[in-house]
């Protein structure tokens, strides 16, 4: 009970929901041509035009100082944007993560010299940042990654290998957690984190094809690249703890939310037709929204923890949990309710369905799975 009393109800401001109307008649312009199915991969979607036009407008970086390119603006502001690009579809692929997590880990972190290299091209959408925290040894257990930095007289050269890491053969860098002392029994200690130039002699990008057909998981091989001596973020050692509070803003925004949303509108949509309109479908309306509601009041309640400066690592992860298993319900039980119909049903429906399902299973495992996120919750509970 300590953990949830620790989620006190918030609400959005006033001047951040302000955004909220621009932000729509922009995207019904920028989207208007996309069919549903395709914009329901919102989270895959690349379109580096569409995000270096969020940056013209001000909309990337927006909590970032004004003297690196941001907006300083709350993250209830960047709340409430990425709600709405959600909601409708946006391709938010590849500015997505350098806008999250990059951007405001290298604030905390950087050096100034990596501050002004960096975060202005984010706040831009001219630098596309990936992240590098998986392998295959170690999956969603980051303590024990093996990837290696080692000390030259030039700088550091890296070797080992990263997977599942989202996008890589779009982005410019990577900010890769990685070994610089000790062995993988150490654990924690010996971690930090380095910045990657993915242009770099020794690197090689393997897209892996998923269920959909999609490419955007990527496995990463470095064999002796070469890395300047400002590639370390922060001081070494610090990776554990920069993980854990990059980990919190990937894992508490409303991208746990709505993955499936487009599909749940286009659902929706057909629901309130003549030919869609059945007492089982209203009741699974009601059954999606009373699901959905509490999870957005949730999300916003960490959200509010972030700007008071907290690093809710918990909270997020129960967010996370719960919000990916909502988003998996959608396309199962949308499923149920179409396949249970004796009538037609919308071709562009049923694409969007065939969609979502194939991705869905994804959910529960970028951004940590299910049985690390639980087991992150049984010991915030005291149960462990």
């Amino acid at each position: 009970m300590s953990l949830l009393g620790s989620l006190s109800p918030a609400s959005i401001p006033a001047e951040d929901e302000a955004l909220r109307t621009e932000v729509r008649d922009f995207l019904a312009q920028e989207l208007a041509a996309l069919p549903a199915h395709v914009r329901a991969r919102s989270w895959n979607g690349v379109d580096a035009g569409f995000s270096r036009r969020l940056g013209q407008r001000g909309w990337l970086g927006l909590g970032l100082p004004a003297a690196y390119g941001g907006a300083a603006r709350s993250a209830f502001t960047r709340y409430v944007l990425v709600e709405e690009l959600l909601n409708a579809g946006a391709p938010v692929a590849l500015h997505w993560v350098a806008d999250r997590q990059s951007g405001p880990l290298l604030l905390k972190y950087g050096t100034e010299t990596q501050k002004q290299r960096y975060l202005p091209r984010i706040c831009r959408g001219q630098a596309f940042f990936c992240i590098g925290m998986s392998e295959p040894q170690a999956g969603s257990d980051l303590a024990a990654v093996r990837t290696r930095a080692d000390r030259t007289p030039t700088g550091w050269v890296l070797n080992g290998q990263k997977i599942w890491t989202t996008n890589a053969h779009h982005c410019d860098y990577m900010i890769a957690l990685v070994r610089t002392s000790g062995t993988v029994q150490d654990r924690h200690k010996g971690l930090s984190q380095v910045i990657v130039d993915l242009r770099r002699p020794g690197i090689t990008v393997r897209p892996i094809t998923d269920l959909s057909g999609s490419s955007h998981f990527c496995e990463v091989f470095f064999d002796n690249v070469a890395l300047d001596p400002d590639a370390l973020v922060g001081d070494e050692g610090q990776g554990w703890e920069q993980v854990t509070a990059e980990l919190a803003f990937e894992r508490s925004g409303p991208e746990r939310l709505y993955s499936s949303i487009v599909l749940f509108d286009e659902w929706l949509r057909f629901v309130r037709t003549p030919a869609g309109h059945t007492p089982a479908a209203i009741r699974l309306a009601g059954r999606l929204v009373t699901q959905l509601a509490p999870l957005r009041a949730m999300s916003i309640a960490v959200t509010a923890k972030l700007v008071r400066g907290d690093s809710p690592a918990v909270e997020a992860a129960l967010v996370k949990d719960l919000g990916t298993g909502f988003e998996q319900d959608v396309p199962r039980w949308i499923a149920d309710d179409l396949f249970s119909r004796q009538t037609p049903v919308p071709v562009e429906l049923l694409r969007t369905l065939d969609t979502v399902a194939l991705v869905a299973p994804s959910f529960s495992l970028r951004g940590g799975t299910r049985d690390i996120l639980r087991g992150m919750i049984a010991r915030g509970l005291g149960l462990r």
